[in-house]
């Protein structure tokens, strides 16, 4: 009788410390994404890039070329600027890239393999999720090269990018979310 009542309360025990504890956002930062997103007025600054994994990014991390902390699959940005501008119907992207192009491009009027694009986006679409968090997506233009954008918002002002280009793998950037300020 003691072993099952202990047994049940071990079980008990694993069962609430090993729960997902869920954060709620509060109304004021729902409101303030809200505000965001409504006014198409926002700007996105990274500060981890997480490039796809490939054979190329796997040689370079162990050539050790890569900075301490960093890995194949997951470079910090802190120090490097980039951003991603939206401002109406017109988006501009300042984005270092990490990984393989598979085809280049040339080299008059490139964008030094940043990902760099200015100009109005198209097939913009905006869903806003159960957790009040927003799916923004679009398609892009750089000087030679589409992207399809896709951005998560959640309430606590994190970002999170997927940027497909019609020439590289696909990236995603992690970062934080502000409203558009003329510097």
């Amino acid at each position: 009788m003691k072993f099952k009542i202990t047994s049940l309360f071990i079980v008990i025990l694993l069962c609430v410390s090993c729960g997902s504890s869920k954060t709620n956002a509060t109304p004021e930062q729902i409101k303030k994404l809200d505000a965001l997103v409504a006014n198409q007025s926002f700007q996105i600054e990274s500060d981890w890039a997480y490039p796809q994994a490939t054979m190329a990014m796997v040689a370079i991390q162990n050539a050790g070329i890569l900075p301490p902390g960093d890995n194949a699959s997951r470079i910090n940005l802190h120090g490097n600027p980039n951003e991603l501008v939206l401002k109406g119907e017109k988006v501009s992207s300042k984005l270092p890239y990490y990984g393989e192009v598979q085809m280049p491009s040339g080299y008059n009027g490139s964008d030094n393999g940043s990902i760099s694009f200015e100009g109005t986006v198209e097939d913009y679409t905006v869903v806003q999720n159960d957790n009040h968090s927003y799916k923004i997506s679009f398609k892009a233009m750089s000087n030679n090269e589409n992207f399809n954008v896709s951005i998560v918002l959640y309430p606590n002002l994190k970002s999170d990018i997927l940027l497909q280009g019609s020439k590289r793998f696909p990236i995603r950037y992690i970062g934080k979310v502000k409203p558009f300020t003329t510097e």
